[in-house]
């Protein structure tokens, strides 16, 4: 068995045992458990110290179909809006706002932006998951 496969079916089958983790993903909260709420009037003077799901895992979400419900295409036809330009990473994040995986911070936060960008690109360029091993 070559190496690539090995580390293939190695991704595939941690892809698999931690989707329900990725999928049930929720909001920040603070020590007391209270949802963090962030003023989106604020958002320039009003610092939080708020943890995002990572880049590759909203990336995963959207190719996963669990943003559906919110307009974005899973697999392939992500991957084919992507190439066309029709979807960008900010439409995958404000998908993942409005899913509640990712507090509205995320659609300010450029530097978070640019890495679901990147993760994208390398979906599109890999074609799919596997590669990303």
């Amino acid at each position: 068995m070559k190496l690539s496969t090995l580390l293939d079916s190695v991704f595939i089958v941690a892809s698999i045992a931690l989707l329900p983790g990725i999928g049930g993903a929720q909001i920040p909260t603070n020590n007391a458990g209270e949802p963090i709420v962030i003023n989106s009037n604020n958002l320039s003077t009003h610092s939080t110290n708020v943890s995002y799901l990572k880049p590759f895992d909203t990336a995963f979400l959207a190719y996963q179909g669990n943003l559906k419900a919110q307009g974005i295409p899973s697999g392939s036809a992500l991957l084919f809006q992507y190439q066309k330009g029709s979807l960008t990473a900010l439409d995958v994040v404000k998908a993942a706002v409005n899913a509640k995986k990712l507090p509205a911070q995320a659609l300010n936060d450029i530097g978070y932006l640019n890495a679901v960008e990147s993760q994208l690109t390398s979906l599109d360029t890999n074609g799919d998951l596997a590669n990303q091993v």
